[in-house]
């Protein structure tokens, strides 16, 4: 029929479950821009991170350009764990939503499952422009509203409720901070960034 979009070439079939697509492709890429900026203080002395060279900028858009790519497979329909995986679900007040309960509310909502994958797609698509005009202070904002977008989606389906959230953001800040902190002085992460003096 005229003015129809063409069929694709095959069913598309998932490979891997949800939990190792985020493990083994979307999460490595989100540290190429979680990575770009930053600040380390070592022995007194105060390092800015940013990128200065084109491979530094070719290597933000490799992470941009995987996660705005690979975030939109979340729309095949997969397993959210591999077999045999449960999360950390058991037990009183566990802190991560099972497999089961996960798909429940992906089931009972499409919707919103769609409108993450899509926040954090948008996020992506922020990225490149931002690669594009070689934005350095951009790349403080849209690190921030990655971190949000990933978040936002976690605590929906992975760990929802404010304390299981809270011990797995402590779990995460120790291991990036803890022992680096005390070895090379690194600061720990604040509400606010400031963006490096030019």
């Amino acid at each position: 029929m005229p003015g129809t979009a063409p069929a694709l070439l095959g069913d598309m079939k998932p490979v891997v479950s949800v939990k190792e697509l985020m493990h083994d492709m979307i999460d490595p890429a989100s540290d190429f821009v979680f990575d770009a900026v930053g600040t380390i203080i070592i022995n007194n002395h105060r390092e800015e991170i940013q990128p200065r060279t084109d491979a530094d900028w070719d290597r933000i858009r490799f992470g941009a350009v995987t996660m705005a790519e690979g975030v939109y497979l979340l729309k095949i329909p997969r397993p959210f764990t591999p077999p045999g995986d449960n999360n950390n679900s058991e037990g009183p007040e566990a802190p991560e939503l099972s497999p089961a309960q996960i798909k429940a509310k992906v089931d009972m909502d499409p919707v919103l499952w769609n409108a993450k994958i899509e926040a954090l797609r948008n996020v992506n698509l922020e990225v490149l422009e931002l690669v594009k005009k070689k934005d350095i202070d951009g790349l403080w904002q849209a690190e921030e509203d990655l971190d949000q977008a990933c978040e936002n989606c976690h605590v929906e389906y992975w760990y929802p409720g404010e304390p299981a959230l809270l011990r797995k953001l402590d779990r995460r800040l120790e291991e990036l901070y803890g022992k680096r902190t005390s070895q090379i002085g690194m600061e720990p992460p604040s509400s606010k960034k400031e963006p490096p003096k030019k």
